[in-house]
């Protein structure tokens, strides 16, 4: 009789049971290797000479002013540490100079997840509210990467790619792409630049380029800081790329944010088209709360008083 060791179903039991067990430990190690990147505890280092709210926090050494959105048109590096989950939302008002043409609402709800290696993945969904009725436009996915830590790089380089989804009412699906660009070149200061090409996928295959910039002076640290920001925009069709048929738009005006807690923020900007196809008026209110890392409860910090 052929020992029990050596029968076949014996044998694959127990390598099914082998193989089992190395999977399950192989994806335990992945599991806290994932776990160790996310739930790290976030350390703020202090800045001799500068406010609390530009102190060195996270992993990759960023002001903590940018962990909240400090301008309406432009994007400063990475918002959210590995795991950490905060949510905006958006208002936007135009109103044109052609009384023909009435003022558009657009509401935007927004998710912010940080993600390791310096990533970051956003998803919102835009309403457009004309002619008495509010209709979804569009469901978007953000991604940034920012190439080193702050201050490796100078003006601290990120990319940024995004894609929206359309249901066909407001136009094509789009994508675009973006170089943001930011510092705190002194105490106070804030700087933001943001490089932008757009194009539509169908219905006329539309272009855009885009330059945004702001500037933000903090008057009381980590509660109301004001500014100015401003956007340029050329937009033309696929026929009309190589001569000079397109709009320029720009506009220019204050912006302020005010932080009611330590965890929100409100952001209040409105721009004054210079130019005839640029809205005569383009207002945004934002409303932003970060509720920290989700997985772990709230936000581990501590502070360590040495410079970075």
């Amino acid at each position: 009789m052929t020992p029990v060791l050596f029968r076949p179903r014996f044998l694959i039991a127990s390598l099914c049971s082998l193989l089992l067990l190395s999977t399950q430990q192989q994806a335990s190690a992945q599991v806290d290797a994932m776990e160790s990147i996310l739930l790290k505890p976030i350390v703020v280092v202090d800045r001799p000479g500068w406010l609390k709210e530009e102190a060195f926090i996270g992993e990759m050494k960023r002001p903590e002013w940018t962990s909240k959105r400090r301008f309406g048109f432009s994007r400063v590096y990475i918002q959210q540490d590995p795991g950490q989950v905060s949510v905006e939302q958006w208002w936007r008002v135009r109103s044109y100079r052609d009384q023909g043409k009435k003022p558009q609402q657009k509401f935007i709800e927004e998710i912010e997840i940080g993600l390791p290696w310096r990533m970051q993945l956003d998803i919102y969904a835009d309403w457009g509210h004309e002619d008495g009725r509010t209709l979804k436009q569009d469901l978007a996915f953000e991604l940034r990467w920012a190439l080193a830590d702050w201050g490796v790089i100078p003006l601290n380089p990120t990319l940024y790619a995004e894609y929206k989804a359309t249901d066909g009412t407001y136009g094509s699906d789009v994508y675009e792409v973006k170089l943001l660009l930011g510092d705190d070149f002194t105490p106070r200061l804030h700087w933001a630049l943001n490089f932008a090409y757009e194009r539509a996928i169908s219905r006329g295959r539309a272009n855009e380029f885009a330059i945004s910039q702001g500037l933000s002076y903090t008057l009381i640290d980590q509660v109301l800081s004001a500014g100015l920001e401003m956007q340029y925009k050329y937009e033309n069709e696929q026929g009309g790329r190589h001569n000079s048929s397109g709009d320029r738009k720009f506009g220019i005006g204050p912006s302020i944010q005010i932080r009611p807690t330590p965890n929100s923020w409100i952001n209040l900007v409105c721009l004054a088209g210079c130019s005839a196809p640029t809205p005569a008026i383009e207002g945004f209110v934002i409303f932003g709360y970060n509720f920290g890392r989700i997985a772990s409860g709230p936000s581990i910090s501590r502070p360590v008083s040495a410079p970075r």
